[in-house]
């Protein structure tokens, strides 16, 4: 293996599965390379904290040779790994476990592979230090939802209706959301499903520039809209259903 291909770099572990009897294949949303594929060689056959840094959630800085092949298929190797901060918080209950592998599927679907996106790594840590914390409200991961689809360029309309235009400053009331349209819509206009004028203000909070007043928001049926309505929307986005999203509609 050449040194040259020999990196550095900075992640957060999305998934992991099985490769052959003692391998087992990492997938890493990293700083500087993005998405990066990678086997984590012999990590079944040994109880080494190798492998136990690498497990989902992990937030860890690797050692990595870079595959030579140009195949979007191809593996890298990880070569060391030590963690950035511990992962036990994560575990420390089932729902937090279950905010984070939430977290971590949306975004192992928004992420592309060997694409840089500082911003999205920045979003994932921060989410999961949230989450880690124990503080984390009703809303940590609808929220998280939400930012990542508005920093892929795609932030529903949320202030006039997406059809006609008209706002609330006319007198009119928006009481619909339509993923399919991108946003709210009025009473004459409205298709979708509907929504309460609760909801709609939480969702301006999180687009807005006032998250933490979101997060701070007790569950309620408020709460629990925007975060059906975030599962929808992320999913009409990735076109394919999220596995963990009986988490917002139990």
């Amino acid at each position: 293996m050449s040194g040259s291909n020999l990196y550095r770099d900075t992640g957060v572990v999305l998934r992991t599965y099985k490769l052959g009897e003692a391998d087992r294949i990492v997938v890493l949303l990293t700083e500087d390379h993005g998405k990066v594929r990678a086997v984590a060689k012999g990590v079944r056959k040994t109880m080494s904290k190798f492998g136990a840094r690498l497990e989902p959630m992990s937030h860890v800085r690797v050692l990595m040779y870079r595959s030579r092949s140009n195949s979007p298929d191809a593996l890298d190797i990880v070569s060391q790994a030590e963690s950035v901060e511990p992962l036990a918080p994560m575990l420390g209950s089932l729902d937090r476990a279950s905010q984070g592998i939430a977290v971590l599927e949306a975004t192992d679907q928004l992420a592309l592979d060997r694409e840089p996106n500082p911003q999205l790594y920045r979003m994932v840590v921060g989410v999961l230090r949230t989450i880690g914390s124990g503080r984390a409200g009703a809303l940590v991961v609808p929220a998280f939802y939400w930012k990542a689809l508005a920093a892929e360029g795609f932030r529903p309309e949320l202030d006039a209706c997406i059809r006609c235009g008209e706002t609330e400053d006319h007198g009119i009331e928006l009481v619909a959301f339509d993923v399919n349209e991108g946003g709210v819509l009025c009473r004459s206009c409205r298709s979708g499903g509907p929504i309460s004028a609760a909801a709609l203000a939480l969702l301006r909070d999180i687009l807005g520039g006032r998250l933490n007043e979101a997060l701070a928001a007790p569950e309620s049926p408020a709460t629990h809209e925007v975060g059906v309505l975030a599962t929808r929307a992320v999913e009409h986005h990735i076109e394919r259903r999220l596995r963990t999203v009986a988490m917002f509609e139990r």
